[in-house]
């Protein structure tokens, strides 16, 4: 493992220039998904980055705001067209926060992992819950963690005639943390990306929720609503508040 850890900040100062290059774009039926529990009031997106979600969300309706600790990350969205309407946060979404409450609060692509404790994310849950309105909804889009796929590994994600991408990765079990560069290999240059994440389990953040007097109300395997099961990679999960602990 690396001596220090790559952090939020460093990922995003280091990804904001590519990112939009390597990550699709949001999906109409995310969109559509996220913009159903919204019902056209706010919508805080945690980890807002260059808007790939939070653009389309607003131009379906819903009031979006963000939070996100990269100035870099941030700068990109205000580069796009809306981007300078939506209100954004700069600080650390296990700690910051606007002020509520929220119709949706939302984290996607796996961005609750890059809270590197288990208690930053404990704490993201209860940050979340002092935002929510009473019928308010949390949602959470990450993978499915695979241990038979975390062991320390260099793959060719891309190989070309004059570009070279590979994936390197390290996994500490005991810490749930994966540490990885993408490294681009092109015309001679050397380019790294580095990202570290502590994964959760689906249950893990059942857990977390509950301390902070939410609970699940559905999993699922994609925005398409498929069913969740044992061969699901990914999740997507709405919490809501406990009622039954009011």
């Amino acid at each position: 493992m690396a001596d220090e850890p790559i952090d939020p900040a460093t990922y995003g100062e280091r990804w904001a220039e590519v990112y939009d290059d390597h990550h699709v774009g949001a999906s109409p039926t995310a969109i559509a998904f996220l913009a159903d529990l919204a019902q056209g009031g706010r919508a805080l997106e945690l980890g807002i980055g260059t808007g790939r979600i939070a653009l389309p969300l607003a131009a379906a309706g819903a009031a979006v705001e963000g939070i996100d600790i990269s100035e870099s990350m941030v700068a990109k969205l205000r580069e796009k067209p809306g981007g300078e309407a939506i209100p954004v946060t700069i600080g650390d979404f296990a700690d910051d926060g606007r002020q509520g409450p929220f119709d949706l609060i939302f984290v996607v692509f796996n961005t609750i992992f890059v809270l590197l404790e288990q208690a930053a994310q404990v704490r993201c849950f209860g940050n979340v819950a002092k935002r929510l309105k009473p019928d308010g909804a949390f949602v959470i889009e990450a993978f499915v963690p695979d241990p038979a796929r975390f062991h320390g590994s260099v793959s060719a994600a891309e190989v070309g005639l004059d570009r070279v991408r590979l994936d390197a990765s390290q996994h500490d079990p005991v810490t749930q943390r994966i540490t990885s560069q993408t490294i681009f290999l092109s015309d001679g240059s050397i380019d790294m990306r580095p990202i570290q994440i502590r994964y959760a389990w689906p249950s893990e953040l059942d857990l977390m929720a509950q301390l902070a007097g939410l609970r699940l109300q559905a999993r699922w395997s994609d925005w398409s609503q498929s069913p969740f099961d044992a061969s699901s990679t990914r999740h997507v999960s709405v919490y809501v508040r406990d009622d039954s602990r009011a």
